[in-house]
C-alpha cells in the first residue's frame, strides 16, 4: 500500500521513499484512529500527512520516551539539537535525518511556513519544564504550538477553497488535543503534569493534590463535564470549515473529527474513571465512522484532477 501511496505522490528517490516510509509506519503504530482517517484520503495526498505526523509523534517521543531514562536538561539538549538541526534543514531543503527528511520535502513541496514547526518544536519544550497551567489563556499559549499548528499545516495538503479553513483548523486541533488531556489525567499525572487550566479545578473547589489523590468524586466529574464541553464547543466551531476543503478531504476530516471528539463520550461512558481506565473509541464505532466516510470519500474522488500545491497563507 506504501509503494502504491509513494507512486502516486510522485516520490521516486529511494531515500526520500524510506524516510515517508519510516513515517508511515510510525503513524500506523501509535495513531491508529489518525492512521484510519488518512486512508480515506486520495493516496497522493497520505504520504505527505504521514509525514507531518511522524514529525510531531517523534518529537513526542524524545520528550515522553525516548530520553525517559535521562534527566530534564539532558532531554531540552536533546530536543533542543534535534529540532535546531531539523529548522536548519527546512531553510537548506535538504536532510540527513530519517524522520526529518520527509517533513523537509512535505514543506517544500507545499508551502508550509517554518513559524508553524517552531511553533510545535517551542510546545514541546514546555513540556520539559512546565508542568501545569494557571488560566485556559495560558494553556493555549502551549496547545497553539503542540496542536493548532497541526491544523495549519495540514490545510494546504487538504486543498483549501476558502481562508476561512485555516481558522477552522485551528479550533479542530485544540478540540483533539483537549479531549486527549480529559482522558489521559492519569497518564500527564504519572508524568508529573497537569494540563487541566488550574484556574478550572479552583472553580470546582479542587486543587491539584485533590487530582493526585485519583479519586474520582462529583467536583472532579464536574470538572471533566465543564471541559469536555468545551471541547465540544471548538468542534462546532470548527465543523463550519469543513465545507471550505477540498471536496475529496472532507471525508478524512469529518471521520478523524468524530473519532476523536468522540473520545470524551468515551469519558462519559466510562463514568469519568479517567484514572483506572483508559477511554477508548471503540472498534465497532470505528467501523460505523470508517463505512460511510469510505463511500463518501470514493464519490468524492470521482472525476476529479490532481490538484498542485496550493500555498498556505495562514499565521497565529
Amino acid at each position: 500500500m506504501s509503494a502504491r501511496e509513494l507512486d502516486a505522490a510522485g516520490i521516486r528517490d529511494p531515500r526520500l521513499r524510506e524516510s515517508y516510509e519510516r513515517c508511515r509506519r510510525l503513524n500506523a503504530a501509535h495513531g491508529k484512529t489518525y492512521y484510519l482517517a488518512t486512508l480515506l484520503l486520495p493516496p497522493e495526498k497520505r504520504p505527505y500527512v504521514h509525514a507531518l505526523y511522524g514529525f510531531a509523534r517523534y518529537a513526542d517521543e524524545i520528550v515522553d520516551d525516548l530520553g525517559s531514562s535521562l534527566d530534564g536538561a539532558r532531554r531540552a539538549e536533546w530536543l533542543s539539537a534535534w529540532g535546531d538541526r531539523f529548522l536548519h534543514d527546512l531553510g537548506t531543503g535538504t536532510s540527513d535525518d530519517p524522520i526529518c527528511r520527509a517533513v523537509v520535502d512535505t514543506a517544500r513541496r507545499w508551502d508550509i511556513p517554518r513559524q508553524h514547526f517552531a511553533a510545535f518544536l517551542r510546545s514541546m519544550r514546555m513540556d520539559l519544564t512546565v508542568t501545569e497551567y494557571p488560566t485556559y489563556e495560558d494553556l493555549l499559549d502551549y496547545v497553539y504550538g503542540s496542536a493548532a499548528v497541526i491544523g495549519l499545516q495540514m490545510v494546504p495538503i487538504l486543498g483549501v477553497l476558502d481562508g476561512g479553513a485555516y481558522s477552522a483548523a485551528q479550533d479542530l486541533g485544540i478540540a483533539f488535543q483537549l479531549a486527549n488531556f480529559v482522558r489521559d489525567v492519569g497518564e500527564d499525572l504519572d508524568r508529573g503534569r497537569v494540563y487541566l487550566p488550574l484556574e478550572d479545578l479552583e472553580r470546582f473547589g479542587l486543587t491539584r493534590a485533590d487530582l493526585e489523590r485519583r479519586v474520582v468524586d462529583d467536583r472532579v466529574r464536574r470538572l471533566l463535564a465543564y471541559e469536555i464541553r468545551r471541547v465540544r464547543q471548538l468542534s462546532r466551531s470548527a465543523s463550519a470549515g469543513i465545507p471550505l476543503l477540498a471536496p475529496e478531504s472532507r471525508p478524512c476530516i469529518e471521520a478523524a473529527q468524530d473519532l476523536y471528539v468522540g473520545i470524551v463520550d468515551e469519558v462519559e461512558r466510562i463514568d469519568y474513571q479517567v484514572f483506572t481506565r483508559r477511554a477508548s473509541t471503540s472498534t465497532l464505532r470505528r467501523a460505523r465512522v470508517a463505512g460511510p466516510a469510505y463511500l463518501r470519500a470514493l464519490a468524492a474522488r470521482r472525476g476529479r484532477s490532481r490538484p498542485a500545491p496550493l500555498a498556505s497563507s495562514s499565521g497565529r
